[in-house]
């Protein structure tokens, strides 16, 4: 008997955007590294990768992740 066994259904009401299909979907049809979730509803999931640029954003122009007093210096 296994100790793991591979889920190949999802619980119902748990969403996911797969990367390489482009889709919704409920439960995990594809492997982890291809999607991104769990999400609590279809149109949550939906609106993803929209979700995932505004974080970018966030992240990117949060002046704690940046160091405004140290100078760049160009690579060599």
């Amino acid at each position: 008997m296994a100790l793991f066994k591979k889920r190949t259904v999802g619980k119902p009401g748990e969403w996911y955007y797969c990367l390489e299909h482009k889709k919704v979907e409920e439960g995990p049809d594809c492997p982890a590294k291809n999607r991104f979730g769990p999400y609590t509803s279809r149109e949550e999931a939906a609106h993803a990768m929209e979700t995932a640029r505004e974080r970018n954003l966030e992240w990117e122009t949060d002046p704690r992740w940046h160091d405004e007093g140290r100078k760049q210096e160009p690579p060599d």
